[in-house]
């Protein structure tokens, strides 16, 4: 090999910045470029949308897939500033739309991200063959194209606009996807996990591809986590028990807010599902925390009736966990996450008073509740027995 052939130096770099790394490497902004790749576009042309209906407190957001294999995501906002770079509602359109925020993530505990990696609408716009954006503001409709990621045309004002808002069509590039569509289930799931946990959220999702009736699904739940936890359990073959023990708690030791929801049902299968601001987790210190919780107010408490179950060996978090439904959210304002993923949440004193609460009300409830207290014991101390 020559020395020519070797020779390595800053000459060699490539430096991509903007929407050509997006279009060079796009698994590295939204993990493929197969149905989860275009699954996460949704997501992040929906970002921003949803975080500014939480900021407002309530709003809604509609999103259609097209039959051309296009997709529509409108909402019922302020509307994006259309011609200046930043305003009181954050970035400018064209800002928007071509400035990349890669790895931002939430900034407090009412921000959601969506996203692999919080790429945004400027992510999308990079990976369509075409976009296009209308803002109704002001009495103002404005509209802009662009292709591949820059602007093909100004935003223009285009007549008059009845109410206000912001609604985005994207055709993701078919060089870069091939022929994969989008998941209506996978995205159900993510957005209907959303309105369970954000009670002035409410997203329609509708899909229009199929040659007959459209399908179309609606997620709205004043209930929260408490609507999240039923649901969890309305594919049961055995009833659950009407009781759910359900409770919000804001502790400024977390410098954050807990919603909390959970039962015992008759199935022996344990269903806990666990969000760090709105992010589903696959453990941590919150779902620690609630195991620490139970188990102490269920000990306390057959302590208190001298019951066998309080000097069981065998009774840990599994055999309590037993038959055990339970939804734990909660939302920080400085989350810090357990390797590149953000899959398991880290922050310390999380579990200390996740756990404290819950034992708080779990006793509370026990105490209150003696018929089925005496029934959530027994099935323990059953259950334990049989294995």
């Amino acid at each position: 090999m020559t020395e020519e052939a070797t020779r390595y130096d800053a000459s060699h770099i490539q430096v991509l910045e903007g929407w050509e790394a997006v279009r060079k490497r796009p698994g590295m902004y939204i993990g493929s470029t197969g149905e989860r790749g275009l699954n996460q576009l949704v997501f992040e042309a929906a970002d921003r949308a949803v975080n500014e209906t939480l900021a407002r407190g309530s709003g809604s957001i509609d999103i259609t897939l097209m039959p051309d294999g296009g997709v529509c995501v409108a909402d019922d906002g302020p509307g994006v500033p259309p011609d200046e770079p930043e305003g009181a509602n954050g970035p400018g359109l064209e800002a928007l739309l071509t400035r990349m925020q890669a790895g931002a993530g939430p900034g407090g505990r009412h921000d959601v991200m969506l996203g692999f990696c919080g790429v945004g609408p400027a992510g999308v716009n990079a990976l369509s063959r075409r976009m296009t954006a209308e803002v109704r503001r002001d009495g103002v409709r404005w509209v802009q194209e662009y292709a591949r990621g820059v602007a093909v045309t100004p935003p223009t004002e285009a007549g008059a606009a009845n109410g206000s808002g912001t609604t985005l069509a994207f055709w993701p590039d078919a060089d870069i996807f091939g022929t994969a569509e989008c998941s209506f289930d996978g995205l159900a799931e993510r957005f209907r996990e959303l309105a369970f946990l954000n009670q002035g959220l409410e997203v329609s999702l509708t899909d229009r591809r199929g040659p007959g009736e459209p399908l179309s699904a609606r997620f709205r739940f004043p209930g929260g986590v408490r609507d999240f936890a039923v649901f969890l359990d309305s594919h049961m073959p055995e009833p659950a028990p009407a009781d759910i023990i359900a409770f919000e708690h804001e502790d400024p030791r977390m410098a954050g807010v807990m919603e909390v929801a959970f039962r015992w049902c008759g199935s022996h299968e344990e269903r806990v599902r666990s969000f760090a601001n709105s992010r589903p987790t696959e453990g941590g210190t919150h779902e620690l925390g609630f195991r620490d919780g139970v188990v102490a107010a269920v000990t306390a408490y057959a302590r208190q009736q001298q019951s066998s179950a309080a000097t069981d060996p065998g009774l840990g978090a599994d055999r309590i966990g037993a038959g055990l439904t339970a939804v734990v959210s909660v939302k920080l304002d400085r989350p810090e996450f357990v390797g590149p993923t953000r899959g398991v949440l880290g922050n310390s004193e999380v579990r200390d008073c996740v756990g404290q609460a819950v034992q708080d009300h779990l006793g509370r409830w026990l105490k209150e509740q003696q018929g089925r207290a005496a029934a959530v014991i027994d099935r323990i101390v059953q259950g334990a027995s049989r294995n």
